[in-house]
């Protein structure tokens, strides 16, 4: 059997390494449009050290999951304790916001707890994030925090967003949040609490360290625009720009289900493709900052909710590097996002640049742009999935015809259009082999 997969991010690369050990799948080919592999765990080089598409860490709930990312990395990988915090109002908050209620001023702190212990929204199940917000956590954490963040984030209203990206959230009991009121603070995301990361390069490590583990059964083709899809019977044919039309027995799609569409030359009724078109999702910029010194504590990850402040997160770099890989200096990277068209989209590499460096240095984090020694940025085009109302419908006619009719099967963050993480990302490859060889073997 020859199996495709088309794009060599993590999912594509994981699937093939999980499939390729199976005696009856004779060849594995992965099409990959970029010059390297990696899609999201990309590694860019900047002052010395990898930068993420996003600062990327390694955990997971999922022991086998986390087992296999670290043995992958060998020596090369080391464990680091989480120190986030929330920018607000002038002083650093705990992360999660809801933790730590008593660093905020007294009227913000009391109308968080009031309105979280007398909640009106309670009783109401949630249709859209921001009722979910309002429901779980009440008036004042969601006004202060919670929706400002969120809208900043996915630039779009949460009353416009569904569930998905929240429903897992648990309500926090009463006891916590009185507690966090008084002073005591607590701990949220606890599998998060600790995690993992490259010693060295990024987390492009882990992609690399999968790549090495490929056999010879499986053949990545880089610089391989797919341009047509076509199906003959049962086999799949795929032209790309790389060379002549290729064949495969079994297909499976981890670019963004909206370049899918455009290429499938398999009669697409009009409905699948205005379910495709009407898919929602943001690019980021990643810009990055290489100072002298800085004003921002023993933080690893700031979030900032303010709305005139152009970024939503920022990093300290050099807390994922090993202390006798420190110079004393500090790379920042600053996270903005953006959806082509809008105002943010329209500002030019230096714009953004310039004005990331002006707030930095209004929010106090550096002392101004004397003390920046380098900078530079990158653009991720497909970086967030946007869940709106109408995701989850145009996700279902989206399934129903590529792997209910055509028996071409989605995988990923953009394959399959959902938000997850890395851990999430290998623990479907997991199921999806399992799927394949079982059908395969059957």
């Amino acid at each position: 059997m020859k199996i495709g997969i088309l794009g060599a991010g993590l999912s594509g690369i994981s699937l093939a390494y999980l499939l390729q050990e199976n005696e009856k799948i004779d060849r594995i080919d992965l099409l990959e449009k970029a010059d390297n592999p990696g899609g999201l765990c990309r590694s860019h080089p900047f002052a010395g050290i990898g930068c993420d598409v996003g600062p990327h860490i390694m955990f997971s709930k999922n022991a086998g999951v986390l087992d296999l990312m670290v043995q992958l990395l060998g020596d090369n990988v080391h464990k680091l304790h989480r120190s986030n915090r929330i920018f607000h109002d002038g002083r650093f908050i705990k992360y999660p916001f809801e933790n730590e209620l008593s660093a905020l001023s007294a009227p913000e702190r009391d109308y968080c707890l009031n309105s979280f212990l007398n909640n009106p929204y309670a009783p109401y199940p949630p249709q859209s994030m921001l009722q979910f917000f309002l429901a779980t956590f009440g008036e004042g954490i969601t006004n202060l925090y919670l929706r400002p963040y969120n809208e900043k984030i996915w630039k779009f209203d949460p009353a416009f967003m569904d569930t998905q990206m929240v429903e897992r959230i648990p309500k926090p009991p009463p006891e916590d949040i009185i507690k966090s009121a008084q002073g005591v603070s607590t701990e949220g995301y606890v599998h998060q609490l600790h995690f993992f990361y490259p010693k060295r390069g990024g987390i492009q490590s882990l992609l690399d360290a999968f790549h090495r583990k490929l056999g010879n059964k499986v053949a990545l083709h880089t610089g391989a625009h797919v341009q047509k899809i076509t199906r003959s019977g049962s086999a799949w044919q795929v032209l790309d720009s790389a060379g002549p039309a290729r064949t495969f027995d079994r297909l499976i799609s981890s670019i963004p289900i909206p370049e899918l569409i455009a290429r499938l030359d398999t009669g697409v009724p009009p409905e699948v493709r205005k379910a495709a078109e009407n898919l929602r999702f943001n690019s980021i910029a990643i810009c990055l900052i290489h100072v002298e010194r800085e004003r921002m504590g023993d933080n690893f990850a700031i979030m900032v909710a303010d709305k005139d402040i152009l970024f939503h997160r920022i990093s300290k770099l050099d807390f994922l590097v090993p202390e006798e890989d420190r110079d004393g200096t500090t790379r920042i990277m600053a996270e903005v996002t953006y959806r082509a068209g809008d105002r943010i989209s329209r500002l030019s590499d230096q714009e953004m640049l310039h004005q990331v460096v002006e707030d930095l240095a209004r929010l106090g984090f550096i002392e101004g742009r004397e003390v920046v020694r380098a900078q530079d940025m990158f653009r991720q085009q497909y970086a967030y999935v946007i869940y709106d109302l109408d995701h989850r419908r145009n996700m279902r006619t989206l399934r129903d015809y590529c792997e209910g009719q055509l028996g071409l099967l989605l995988h990923g963050r953009f394959g399959e259009f959902e938000y997850i993480n890395m851990d999430a990302v290998i623990e479907k490859s997991m199921k999806r082999s399992r799927e394949i060889l079982g059908a395969v073997n059957a």
